[in-house]
């Protein structure tokens, strides 16, 4: 197949790698990054946010599939003016995006679906939230209504830090206090045609910027996959996947396509687990209308199934045809590389060292997200973002994956530049004890 791929970052270039790895496809990706540039035709001058130049491309060039990476393109309607050409594209349309650009519209779907998750208070003004914090009491959460590049939630037990967050995005559009809910946290992805879904395997994401989950939240610093642990709550990984299935996949898209907005596309499932043992709750933190990263690098390390079928089926409205996804019984982390002052003010513009001996290291690829080059002598990258690349190691065990992973990194040289060390380190010592 022809398959272009929007986006520039590590999520985009973990599709197409494993796209790659399938053989025979023509992979195109716009506007990709120099990383991506050595498994895709770039299409740099492709404005990925726009319907009608991302349509245009895909009629001229003769596109069989769209796959839409980030969420900007979603909630611009980029895939509803590519069905309206009859073009097959993995994404949902606008108003169906809006299950991740709109906090309040989820939690209304999540309320009409019967879908468990905590109690929320929709605040347009500083007093509304302010009412809001004091009722449900810390920790305080906080989440921007709208989009916010995965920087628009605080949880914090200062409340002036919370109101200071919320006045950030007052400006631009009401927010969301949520109570606080505590437990380990899973994401888990389906894949839906707006009537069947077909869930991938779980994986646990890395939010704070620091090792032990010190610091201000981020995009995400590193993820693991599988999930060794939900066996202890729920007797196995695949009881708990039925489980999510039934109590929150199905619901939510019998909602949409009630209310006459087909979600066809990668559903991201946030979810929350509260209380011990049998007592167990699952309840939705958020959902996202897209593959999330970093997860995604991990979920996809261990696909064994063709990724191309399973999403053009979605795609193409036949997904009840197709069988389950498969996964390696092996064990998958990534560890992101950011830069210096990420994510508060990231410094960009460095050179990147070290890249084809981190690659070359045993179970080890490299996943780009924010590089660019070569502009520096001897051919190396720049950096041009906050996370500038994913480093992701598969391995028998998730003490050897880490040992990998590391290893790659020391290879690797970016002045100023941060990683967290503790990524999978939990679950690594358990499953040596």
């Amino acid at each position: 197949m022809r398959i272009l791929v929007l986006g520039s970052g590590a999520r985009e270039h973990a599709l197409l790698l494993a796209l790659k790895a399938e053989g025979g496809h023509e992979l195109f990706a716009a506007p990709g990054n120099a990383g991506i540039a050595a498994d895709a035709t770039l299409v740099s001058t492709l404005d990925a946010n726009s319907p009608a130049a991302v349509t245009e491309y895909a009629n001229d060039e003769q596109i069989d599939l769209v796959i839409i990476g980030p969420e900007a393109p979603l909630v611009a309607g980029v895939a509803d003016a590519l069905r309206e050409r009859g073009i097959p594209v993995f994404g949902p349309g606008k108003a169906a995006a809006a299950l991740e650009g709109s906090k309040a519209f989820a939690k209304r779907i999540m309320d009409a679906a019967g879908v468990p998750t905590g109690r929320a208070t929709r605040a347009a003004t500083r007093p509304e939230v302010e009412a809001a914090i004091d009722a449900y009491g810390a920790p305080y959460v906080v989440k921007a209504d709208g989009l916010a590049a995965g920087k628009g939630v605080i949880v914090t037990d200062d409340r002036t830090a919370a109101l200071a967050h919320a006045d950030a995005f007052l400006p631009t559009g009401p927010v969301l206090v949520e109570e606080f809910l505590s437990g380990p946290e899973v994401s888990l992805f389906f894949v839906s045609d707006g009537d069947t879904v077909r869930a991938l395997s779980p994986a646990q994401d890395f939010k704070r910027a620091y090792d032990g989950d010190a610091g201000p939240n981020t995009g995400g610093m590193g993820a693991y996959s599988p999930l060794p642990w939900l066996a202890e709550r729920f007797g196995s990984e695949r009881a708990f996947i039925e489980r999510v299935t039934a109590e929150v996949a199905e619901p939510v898209i019998r909602q949409l396509d009630a209310e006459g907005t087909p979600f066809i596309g990668l559903l991201y499932a946030g979810l929350i687990l509260t209380g011990e043992g049998e007592a167990t709750e699952i309840k939705v933190i958020e959902f996202n209308a897209r593959f999330g990263d970093p997860e995604t690098q991990v979920v996809l390390a261990r696909l064994t199934s063709p990724l191309s079928r399973l999403l053009m089926s979605a795609a193409s409205g036949t997904l009840e045809d197709e069988p389950e996804p498969t996964f390696a019984d092996i064990a998958a982390i990534t560890v992101v590389l950011a830069s210096e002052g990420y994510p508060e003010a990231p410094v960009t513009g460095r050179t990147i060292g070290g890249l084809d001996a981190a690659a070359a290291t045993p179970g080890v690829h490299l996943a780009h997200a924010a590089t660019a080059g070569p502009d520096a002598p001897g051919g190396d990258l720049i950096s041009t973002g906050g996370r500038v690349l994913n480093v992701i190691a598969t391995g028998d065990t998730f003490a050897q994956a880490r040992e990998r992973a590391y290893a790659a990194l020391d290879e690797i040289t970016l002045d100023g530049a941060h990683f967290r060390t503790d990524i999978a380190a939990v679950v690594a010592r358990t499953a040596a004890e």
